[in-house]
């Protein structure tokens, strides 16, 4: 039977070792549940969480208005009854099999349609190769304010991924440092964000090249570059499959694939 709460504490301390048992694979879970710990109930918007974990070593995140985040073992049986528990779903993410079962109990259950979204891999860097690409990465700091908060909201347009407000995004992330700029004759020409380390990983994201600087391979070099600074750490991101260059590109800085994950949208 599943257990759920809103309280962030309460769920760290029921499922945070189940989720540090697989801390790669459950990177999402783990960073999130981090941002609410640290910012609070509003981190993602002004619904406010909801966690939950299974006996079976299942466990969610879900930060409406996005997504369902299914991790830990995400067993089908666990996702079957969980469509059967919540309300007002709008979508789940999860491996193939659970996203896939919960997709089925939901639409047998509520009557909505289930419309395949974004399929993603998840990368783990290997060996990491620096590209040779003209340029410099410096640290991101509050001079670079604007700027950043400007990329990341047509980067979460570009992508159709929600933004609850990208200046505390970008304050968060100003705080401990978390973005790199790719410079080029002391114009910024790209970005890269990482996110706090959380089981001793830290994640990748968001990447973002404006248009009129795309194809020179600024992109990777400032995605190498923040990945070398992530060290000793695991280091990981996510790639949408229908994208073939950015697949095609972390791989030739030395990430390697993990699992694929598939979005269902309701």
């Amino acid at each position: 039977m599943w257990s759920i709460t809103s309280d962030v504490d309460e769920f760290q301390s029921a499922a945070g070792d189940l989720l540090l048992a697989r801390p790669v694979e459950n990177t999402l879970l783990l960073t999130v549940s981090r941002a609410v710990a640290d910012i609070g109930p509003g981190a993602f918007g002004d619904d406010g969480p909801v966690f939950g974990w299974h006996p079976d070593g299942s466990a969610f995140v879900w930060t409406p208005p996005r997504q369902l985040l299914l991790g830990g073992t995400a067993t089908v049986a666990a996702a079957t009854e969980l469509a059967g528990v919540l309300d007002g779903v709008p979508g789940v993410n999860a491996t193939d099999e659970a996203a896939k079962a919960f997709a089925a109990a939901w639409t047998a259950r509520t009557g909505a349609t289930a419309r395949p979204g974004v399929r993603s891999r998840l990368y783990r860097l290997g060996a990491l190769v620096q590209p040779d690409v003209p340029g410099r990465a410096r640290v991101a700091g509050p001079a670079d304010r604007e700027l950043l908060v400007e990329w990341l909201i047509v980067c979460a347009e570009e992508l159709h991924e929600p933004l609850s407000s990208a200046v505390e995004t970008v304050d968060n992330g100003l705080s401990y440092g978390g973005y790199q700029l790719w410079e080029v004759g002391g114009a910024a020409v790209a970005l890269a964000g990482a996110r706090q380390p959380s089981g001793g990983v830290v994640r990748v994201g968001p990447v973002y090249t404006p248009r009129e600087h795309r194809g020179h391979g600024y992109g990777s070099a400032v995605t190498a570059a923040i990945s070398a600074s992530a060290r000793p750490h695991e280091v990981v991101l996510f790639t949408d499959l229908a994208n073939p260059t950015s697949n095609s590109i972390y791989q030739k800085i030395g990430y390697r694939p993990v699992e694929d994950r598939q979005i269902y949208e309701f």
